[in-house]
């Protein structure tokens, strides 16, 4: 069993969120961009809400084409995108591949794009 997909837990997020009124480091803001842009496309949004909504919170390729319309390559594609991005975690399962979400990933891109006086409110709740 082999499971990728840390890519964002790997690499250093931003300590400062990019709306806190500091200017962000240029080696960040890439890096967040490379994310962001991975959930740039409305096929990835939709893969994600489809994992996420999975009655067990995975799913495999064969159970996404038909929701979303593509092809099974094409969706591979989309589903290698957001992994390699960290946004998505991938468990080889003999032929198959399972993919799962991996919360802290979105949780931190949530938590970047917050406004600080946001997430001391939403904190303090």
């Amino acid at each position: 069993m082999e499971i990728v997909g840390t890519a964002l837990a790997e690499m250093t997020m931003p300590q400062i969120s990019p709306l806190a009124g500091e200017p962000i480091e240029r080696a960040d803001a890439e890096r967040l961009a490379g994310v962001l842009k991975a959930l740039a496309d409305p096929a990835r949004l939709r893969l994600l809400s489809l994992i996420q909504s999975a009655s067990d919170g995975e799913a495999c390729v064969c159970d996404l084409t038909a929701p979303l319309g593509l092809s099974q390559p094409t969706v591979s594609h989309h589903l290698r995108i957001l992994t390699e991005a960290g946004l998505l975690e991938r468990e080889k399962r003999g032929v198959w591949a399972y993919y799962r979400l991996v919360p802290s990933a979105i949780a931190t891109i949530a938590d970047l794009l917050t406004p600080p006086r946001k997430r001391a409110t939403k904190k303090a709740r």
